[in-house]
């Protein structure tokens, strides 16, 4: 039995997202997922046997077009966009974020992974090269999606080995991709992987067992997700809570209100505590935390709350009120490892907006440090960025941020860049703070 399953059950929400290449069998996958869960309506899966652009033989009903809501999608058979799915079985509640398996798309899959706690990753026995020294050559997207997985410190790791009907469910098989993949994944210094075999088409090993593979013991794959133990880091973290709106009263009252709303993004918050205005470095007292449902004694991570202040300080939209005794670091100049996002590179003569928590600012790129290269795992120099690149990069910002490393605290270790002109969005990023 897998380690992962030995620990109690995990109670709660899991996020997680599929990723892999293309036709790998993802959409499948997670409508394999929700219909042997009953994780669809009635109606749902009669719009799906209706439709025309159907991807399987005789009646046999397409499971990936659950998940694949696009004209262009189901026409082209790929996934473009990503498809959010929500199911719920009696022990847990899951969000399943579909990504796609183009390169060209592995912005949409930084896009779902951002918010993962776990990630399946399905490899493609018919698709893998199997070398006569007993050796096995993954796909470049396989080691692209582990290393953004990596990069973005997604806790679980599952390796899904899919169509192990087209191998006529040969063991050996499944054993040298799983060699060949925790290889792989020693080169990342991924902590926590697990391997299953299966067939989603077949429905092997995803929600019910396989009598195909009597070799494998270990759990289904909504098993193995039912029990992932799950926890929130940012419980632990020091304080940190982002302004986002400085709340007044009408101007009418006696009393003068001036509360401060937000989400706290790590840590947590009681009255009496003392923080710390950053960038500004001026420090109040907590004198009330207000909630739509009442005043709280405390107040902790996730939760939405107005903090009212004992002084009387300077505080906007884009501060961090943070523990006084453990500040966020304030940053001008910023090192970040970046995927970029945009289909025109990277253009160093140029502004961009940086957007970090509720802060918003003017930002340059200063230097590309190092490419990351997705199949070796090394780092070489590079002069631009270009669509799907993934670098460490040197930025200088108008404004000082308030920031910590991306490993520590993901909140407030995370950031985008916007194009000023066209406002889109160009890249997502990760601090990275030596030492």
């Amino acid at each position: 039995m897998n380690a992962i399953t030995d620990k109690l059950a995990a109670p709660g929400l899991l996020r997680f997202i599929t990723a892999g290449s293309v036709d790998d069998g993802k959409s499948t996958l997670i409508g394999r997922l929700l219909y042997d869960s009953k994780g669809i309506f009635a109606d749902q899966l009669a719009a799906v046997s209706r439709s025309k652009h159907k991807r399987t033989v005789g009646d046999t009903i397409d499971l990936s077009l659950l998940t694949d809501g696009l004209e262009a999608e189901r026409e082209q058979g790929i996934t473009i966009d990503v498809a959010y799915r929500y199911f719920a079985t009696p022990r847990r509640k899951f969000i399943i974020a579909d990504t796609p398996g183009h390169e060209q798309y592995t912005r949409n899959m930084v896009t779902g992974a951002s918010t993962a706690d776990a990630v399946v990753i399905l490899v493609d026995v018919s698709k893998v090269k199997l070398r006569e020294d007993g050796g096995v050559d993954l796909l470049v997207q396989t080691k692209r999606h582990s290393t953004i997985a990596h990069l973005l410190r997604i806790e679980h790791v599952i390796v899904a080995v899919n169509k192990m009907d087209l191998v006529g469910y040969d063991q050996a098989v499944y054993e040298r991709i799983v060699k060949a993949y925790r290889e792989f994944a020693d080169t990342l210094g991924l902590a926590s992987v697990t391997t299953i075999p299966l067939s989603a088409l077949a429905g092997d090993n995803v929600v019910e067992g396989s009598e195909n593979m009597p070799w494998y013991e270990g759990p289904t794959l909504i098993e193995l997700l039912e029990t992932l133990p799950v926890y929130n880091d940012a419980h632990a973290a020091p304080l940190r809570f982002p302004v986002q709106l400085v709340a007044r009263h009408n101007g009418h009252e006696a009393n003068d209100f001036r509360g401060y709303m937000g989400r706290i993004e790590a840590g947590r918050v009681s009255v009496g505590d003392k923080l710390l205005v950053q960038p500004s470095g001026q420090t109040a007292t907590v004198k009330e935390i207000v909630t739509f449902d009442g005043n709280l004694q405390t107040a902790s991570a996730g939760q939405s709350v107005t903090l009212l202040l004992e002084e009387y300080v300077d505080v906007s939209r884009g501060d961090m009120l943070v523990a006084a005794d453990q500040p966020a670091t304030l940053l001008k100049q910023v090192v970040a490892d970046v995927c970029w996002m945009a289909d025109e590179p990277l253009d160093l003569r140029r502004k961009y907006w940086i957007k970090h928590g509720t802060r918003q600012c003017a930002a340059k790129v200063t230097k590309v440090d190092t490419l990351l290269d997705v199949n070796t795992q090394e780092r070489r120099p590079a002069e631009g960025l270009k669509l799907n690149d993934i670098a460490r990069i040197g930025l200088t910002v108008q404004q000082p941020l308030a920031a910590d490393a991306y490993d520590d605290i993901r909140a407030t270790g995370a950031f985008i860049l916007i194009d000023e002109v066209t406002h889109q969005t160009v890249a997502a990023g990760m601090i990275r703070i030596d030492g």
